[in-house]
């Protein structure tokens, strides 16, 4: 009968936890990485990356100087300035309707922790079957827009060209 593990046997599990603590490390370079890589281009497709139970927000405050991310209500810790300067104050974000066309969306409202309420500037919400605000983002002459389900955000010139080409999908659905 052993009392005590074998020198071979402590090396292993010594590898073991070697190798495991190596993939943690690199998967979140890889997302800090990408991080600096995100853009509104690509915003809605690295928020889906986020695995999550019931959501993952973008949010920017205070004339969208800090922005984080929220994974069900978490604040992403690693992630914490790495978007800060990613968006200014002149970003505007409207939804279209079809009845009315494009209202522009008031900002949220947002308690910290401390339950004090703070300006935001932008935010973002994918809910946890991976599917997003449906909004026209107009930010340095550009218009983006987050409401197709699939595939990659079309970006126009101006609000007026993505309003037509809203209104020209409404044609086309009602023929």
């Amino acid at each position: 009968m052993r009392k005590a593990f074998s020198l071979i046997e402590l090396m292993i599990v010594i590898v073991i936890i070697g190798v495991v603590y190596t993939l943690a490390i690199n998967n979140f370079q890889k997302i800090e990485e990408e991080a600096t890589k995100v853009n509104l281009h690509t915003l809605k497709e690295y928020l889906q990356k986020f695995p999550h139970a019931e959501n993952v927000k973008f949010l920017c405050l205070n004339q969208c100087t800090s922005c984080n991310i929220f994974v069900d209500g978490e604040k992403q810790k690693d992630l914490e300035g790495v978007f800060d300067g990613m968006l200014d104050e002149d970003i505007k974000v409207y939804r279209f309707d079809f009845n009315l066309g494009v209202v522009q969306q008031t900002p949220e409202i947002y308690f910290n922790q401390e339950d004090v309420e703070e300006d935001v500037c932008f935010s973002y919400t994918i809910d946890e079957q991976g599917i997003g605000e449906q909004v026209l983002i107009e930010y340095k002459k550009e218009v983006y827009d987050y409401s197709s389900f699939f595939g990659s955000i079309p970006i126009y010139e101006t609000l007026q060209d993505a309003i037509d080409a809203k209104n020209k999908l409404a044609q086309e659905i009602l023929k």
